[in-house]
């Protein structure tokens, strides 16, 4: 391996890309980070604390911010994409002549695209006008506060190109977090969409005072419906196994930690959607959107969907949390 990642820049100070960057900050590489606001780049480059996003927790002294993208941008190996998957596109259409040519890109959104389908990774093809082995996502049992702590966790990092996949899992490697690789970009992003619509079953089932076998037949017949969808757009079902699909699903479906968890939750106790995304300062966890467009895959490449369509009617058209459970707990019976 000759490709080094020493300078990355971090482009979203948020929960997920500030606990991101400490781990590159830990792992002994020089990090920019991009927040939006000025407030948050002051509070990280004179306290070294997002008090925002991750309050508490110090961030290492090889992290600086920045509110301008180009001096992000400028000279670094890798650039790491930490905003929602909606706003990818709007966003990095700012950032795309600011890219470094053979920079390798960086996805550590789980989501995909309302109205085009796409995911993450195409989307960054598409908008910076680079082939696909040049960008990699980031998918596994990732809650930001855990790992912003420091507890034992691991993640995959696929990328169609090995070496760069390598290269990137020696940059982020921490002693405390660990990076596997993978080649199958698609499984991957699948992966991780789909577990934020299955996570908001979960959470429905616990707000209507459902306990663990409940949990555990969403998570588990949840796991299948993904692989299904996965293996019909090109992935290797053995990726929904690893830590970017089962891993990933039962934290995000057991974790109060889980924005996706915690708002569908919310509504099983009978809130609205709006109510949910009040309370959760304003934001609509990721699955919300995702579960239209991972329905419409799921409609254009003839895969059942039961759970994910089960949760965008909730969501989307009004059917209750309650009889959403009744639908599917009554379904005809079928082999396993």
């Amino acid at each position: 391996m000759t490709r080094r990642v020493q300078r990355l820049a971090v482009l979203g100070a948020g929960s997920w890309g500030t606990a991101f960057a400490k781990v590159l900050g830990d792992a002994g590489r020089e990090v920019i980070l991009w927040a939006r606001r000025r407030e948050v780049a002051a509070s990280i480059n004179e306290r070294h604390i997002n008090r925002d996003y991750m309050a508490g927790i110090v961030l290492p002294p090889t992290i600086t911010a920045t509110t301008d993208p180009a001096e992000a941008l400028d000279g670094v190996d890798a650039v790491v994409f930490g905003v929602p998957s909606q706003t990818l596109r709007e966003n990095l259409a700012g950032w795309r002549d600011l890219l470094p040519r053979d920079a390798t890109l960086v996805s550590l959104a789980k989501g995909v695209e309302l109205g085009t389908l796409k995911r993450m990774s195409e989307v960054i093809v598409e908008v910076a006008d680079v082939p696909p082995e040049q960008v990699a996502v980031v998918s596994g049992p990732n809650l930001a506060r855990e790992i912003a702590a420091e507890e034992p966790s691991a993640t995959v990092i696929a990328c169609i190109d090995h070496d760069r996949a390598v290269a990137l899992q020696h940059a982020i490697t921490a002693g405390y977090f660990k990076a596997y690789t993978n080649t199958d970009v698609i499984g991957c992003e699948l992966a991780g969409a789909g577990k934020n619509v299955i996570a908001l079953a979960c959470g429905m089932a616990a707000g209507l005072g459902y306990g663990d076998n409940t949990r555990a037949t969403l998570i588990t017949r949840g796991l299948a419906e993904m692989s299904r969808l996965g293996v019909a757009l090109g992935a290797d079902p053995l990726t929904f196994a690893g830590l970017a699909g089962l891993g990933d699903l039962v934290a995000t479906c057991s974790s109060p930690l889980s924005r996706n968890r915690t708002f569908g939750e919310r509504l099983g106790r009978g809130e609205t959607l709006a109510q949910a995304e009040e309370a959760n300062h304003g934001q609509v966890a990721e699955g919300v959107k995702s579960c239209l467009s991972i329905c419409e895959l799921g409609r254009r490449h003839g895969v059942e969907l039961p759970i994910s369509d089960a949760v965008r009617r909730v969501c989307h058209e009004g059917l209750s949390a309650a009889d959403m459970g009744k639908e599917l707990i009554t379904r005809a019976p079928r082999p396993e």
